[in-house]
């Protein structure tokens, strides 16, 4: 993995707004290289705008997405979507197409699709077509994808929602193994119980503001406000 050169990420009053509405405002904070940033709050809290704004597939109507190198390279980024969006080609094409794109020469590319496939158990289904494979098995091959790319900052929105357990359990690991390697990861998640078992730090939206901004621990030994509290909870929160 190579190291350190778009990080941190610095978002400073970052916000977007459509028609003269935020949808997301004021957000401030650093992501630093290496940690595991989970993103928490209720429906319509603005999590996905999060991802999508730091990731760069929007820009933000207000404030700055600050990188490290200033840029921001797309090759050291990378971002997995709730349902996976996947090539009309095999599980191996799929792996295989960003690398093309990203310059690699056509050996260097079936070494790096070789290596993927076998790590993450995909060996078997290289030649299937990506779109006939299972919930869990699509969302694997995505984050295998990502890996390929070797970016050192991975956008994870909501990935195992659609899962069972089963599935979530493999999605999980691979996520811990990303972070084990180095790879800093930025996820959304409603679930309580994956963001105990992920976090490191934890950002709280609600209504599109960023209302808490702690490490885990602290985070889940005691919320400052009263809407994380409400959430930690099991209320429903607006």
């Amino acid at each position: 993995m190579s190291g350190g050169g778009i990080l941190p990420l610095s978002l400073r009053g970052m916000g977007y707004a459509v028609g003269g509405v935020a949808l997301l405002s004021d957000v401030t904070l650093n992501i630093p290289a290496g940690r595991r940033l989970i993103v928490m709050g209720p429906n319509g809290a603005g999590k996905s705008l999060f991802l999508r704004l730091c990731h760069g597939l929007i820009d933000p109507t207000s404030g700055q997405r600050l990188w490290a190198d200033g840029l921001g390279r797309a090759k050291a980024q990378a971002m997995v979507f709730q349902r996976p969006v996947l090539l009309r080609r095999t599980v191996a094409a799929n792996i295989d197409y960003p690398l093309g794109l990203a310059g690699l020469a056509r050996a260097e590319r079936a070494a790096k699709v070789a290596q993927t496939l076998e790590r993450f158990g995909l060996r078997a289904m290289a030649n299937q077509p990506a779109r006939l494979l299972s919930g869990g098995q699509q969302q694997r091959l995505a984050l295998a994808r990502a890996w390929a790319m070797d970016p050192e900052i991975l956008f994870l929105d909501e990935p195992t929602s659609a899962l069972d357990p089963s599935a979530t359990r493999i999605i999980e690991e691979m996520v811990a193994q990303f972070a084990q390697e180095g790879i800093t990861i930025v996820m959304t998640t409603h679930n309580l119980g994956q963001a105990r078992r992920l976090a490191q730090d934890v950002a709280f939206l609600h209504r599109g503001r960023l209302i808490e901004h702690q490490p885990a621990e602290q985070f889940f030994a005691g919320p400052q406000t009263p809407e994380a509290q409400a959430f930690l909870a099991g209320d429903l929160i607006w």
